[in-house]
């Protein structure tokens, strides 16, 4: 459950460069599967040690045709609202605009801090036009190149002594964090409702250990797990129009701090754009994920129907296919414990150790018989294979030339994996490393 950084300004300032250079050279840390998002606006850093997420709020606005302050506006808001730290960036070459003006009026008037970050200072000439911006009354000015780097540490360094350390209570026990996520009106308060309206005695609200996320404590029926709190059911200051990015924005702290995350879509929809970024925002994240498709009893039925409709979402979320998908329909409370089962079992999946002996027992002698293809003439050997003690299923495969093992094949050792052990709805990495 981390901090957030948002990143706002005009259009063209150098926030996506600046984003790039937080989120992605960061050479021991980069998340392997970048490539598999959907989602370019969003992303983990990590600096002295302390990670966070950033977002750029830039890369949201759509209609690129006129000066669109209105949108602005609206992002700099959502950034106020949901985010803990916010840098906000101007451009030296182009000097102070009245947009410029709009947007630190607004943040003058909020109770976040906000750092004041002049970009493409790239040489000692510009620094003397940096004082233009003092008038912005936003206090002192970072200069920063965003292309070479120039600046960032220092900035950094201040931006990660901002965050607050996150308590947790010792005492606390250790219970499944389960989470309802989804776009607006696919039906998430309507099934929180449900689980906890049928004994409403039993649920006590534990404070998170963050400012926003409540944990609710149910326990009945055999179930015991905390459900997280989640932005439906927070107050709601105003739908804005742009609902990608209200809904992405609105999910990053709930799939945060869970450790399951249940994906409601609308079966009346299907899977649409903004449900895929949204799972990919919990595969990023590497947190269990359940789909469950909401509203089923809405839907024209044929013969396979949901067979249909299964393989469809497979697809889309292909290549983590492995995810148990559920079709719900809660005012008829059809399959709704199904999905707190299912659920508890992806939590059980997603921290299941494997002996290091069954590995090399039982797995080992499969990808013998498999070896990945050769390479220019050299035979790829795999010798050993150990899990690493990490929160989620991480497996590290030691072999003589692991630069020439290929996604293709490292995709056939999961799917191998996934058969032999189930890790139904949890992500799995997998590293391969010289021995």
């Amino acid at each position: 459950m981390g901090n957030i950084l948002a990143l706002v300004g005009r259009p063209n300032v150098g926030k996506s460069t600046f984003f790039n250079r937080l989120t992605e050279t960061r050479d021991a840390i980069v998340d392997p599967t970048s490539g598999v998002t959907r989602d370019r606006h969003y992303g983990k850093s990590n600096w002295n040690g302390k990670e966070f997420s950033v977002i750029d709020t830039g890369g949201y606005i759509q209609n690129s045709d006129d000066i669109f302050e209105e949108e602005i506006r609206k992002q700099v808001v959502l950034a106020i609202e949901e985010t803990d730290v916010i840098c906000f960036l101007v451009d030296v070459k182009e000097g102070l605009t009245p947009l410029d003006e709009d947007v630190a009026d607004l943040l003058r008037r909020c109770n976040k801090k906000v750092f004041l970050v002049a970009n493409k200072v790239d040489n000692n000439a510009r620094i003397a036009d940096v004082n233009d911006f003092y008038s912005l009354g936003l206090g002192e000015i970072y200069c920063i190149s965003s292309i070479n780097g120039m600046g960032t540490g220092d900035l950094l360094d201040d931006v990660v002594a901002e965050f607050s350390v996150i308590e947790t209570d010792d005492n606390a026990p250790e219970l499944p964090k389960i989470s309802i996520i989804g776009r607006p009106n696919v039906g998430k308060s309507s099934i929180i409702n449900a689980f906890i309206g049928v004994e409403r005695n039993i649920v006590t609200p534990i404070a998170g250990t963050t400012r926003d996320s409540v944990y609710t404590r149910y326990n009945s029926f055999g179930f015991d797990f905390l459900l997280v709190d989640t932005a439906g059911l927070r107050k709601k200051s105003k739908v804005y129009e742009n609902i990608e990015f209200y809904s992405v924005m609105r999910s990053i702290r709930t799939i945060e701090s869970s450790d399951v995350c249940v994906l409601m879509i609308d079966a009346t929809m299907g899977m649409e754009a903004q449900d895929l970024n949204i799972f990919s925002l919990t595969e990023k994240n590497k947190k269990g994920v359940v789909i469950v498709v909401n509203k089923w009893d809405l839907v024209e039925k044929e013969t396979n129907t949901h067979k249909e409709f299964e393989e469809q979402i497979r697809e889309r979320i292909a290549p983590f296919r492995d995810v148990p998908i559920i079709f719900t329909s809660v005012p008829n409370k059809q399959r709704i414990f199904k999905v707190l089962e299912t659920a508890t079992q992806v939590y059980k999946n997603r921290g299941k150790r494997i002996t290091t002996s069954q590995l090399n027992e039982i797995f080992l002698p499969l990808l013998t018989e498999n070896p990945p293809p050769a390479h220019k003439g050299k035979y790829i050997k795999i010798k050993y294979i150990t899990q690493l003690p990490t929160a989620y299923p991480t497996f590290v495969f030691f072999c003589n030339l692991p630069q020439y093992v290929r996604d293709p094949y490292k995709r056939f050792v999961e799917n191998k994996m996934r058969e032999l052990f189930d890790f139904s709805g949890s992500p799995i990495v997998l590293y391969f490393r010289q021995k």
